[in-house]
């Protein structure tokens, strides 16, 4: 079978969402529905699209909106999510839990960026990075509050029978599979840790 470059792939993808969206609003038109109808189809359809169809989406709505920042933004996330994908084997796909994974780095990556452009005085830098938190940040699921993660860091220090600084390495890993999937600050659940052993 001839292989197709990864451009084409690509290509094809902006085609079919861009027709489908026109389908519907055709089919929409017809129907006449209700602006409730509408809009709770678009949520629904929005909630079953992949992080890359979403971001694909998303691109072609900042394009229109000549939203440059967030343009690149959300260009930068598509390419680290499709750079990923091509690690895995031919005709896989990133699943949720993959993606998320990746954009939660790309957060902890900005984070980090902050600190270091702050601490160095370069507050446009550490202003432009923080954007770009936001952004990604829409795309993940909504952040346990130090409260919940306080919690948990206490239950699974009572359960691992923790009881001095030494095992926080252990007590983080333990800590940190209980949150996979969610998006969570490593540096606050670090300092919840060794508060909690002391």
């Amino acid at each position: 079978m001839e292989k197709r470059p990864l451009a084409f792939g690509l290509w094809f993808l902006d085609q079919y969402l861009e027709l489908r969206d026109k389908l519907l609003a055709q089919i929409f038109q017809a129907q006449k529905p209700k602006l409730k109808d509408l809009i709770r189809y678009k949520l629904f359809i929005r909630k079953n699209m992949t992080q890359l169809e979403k971001i694909n989406q998303d691109i072609t709505t900042a394009m229109k909106a000549k939203d440059a920042d967030r343009l690149s933004t959300l260009r930068m996330m598509k390419t680290a999510l499709k750079n990923k994908e091509l690690e895995k084997d031919k005709g896989q796909t990133l699943d949720e839990a993959e993606a998320i994974k990746i954009l939660q780095t790309l957060l902890k990556q900005r984070r980090d960026s902050i600190e270091q452009f702050t601490k160095g005085g370069r507050q446009e830098l550490a202003d432009k990075e923080a954007a770009e938190m936001k952004v990604i940040k829409e795309y993940l699921p909504t952040a346990v509050d130090e409260a919940a993660l306080a919690k948990i860091v206490e239950e699974t220090i009572a359960e691992m029978g923790a009881n001095s600084p030494q095992q926080m390495g252990l007590v983080m890993k333990a800590v940190m599979a209980k949150l996979v999937g969610q998006t969570v600050d490593g540096k606050v659940v670090s300092g919840l840790v060794k508060t909690k052993l002391g």
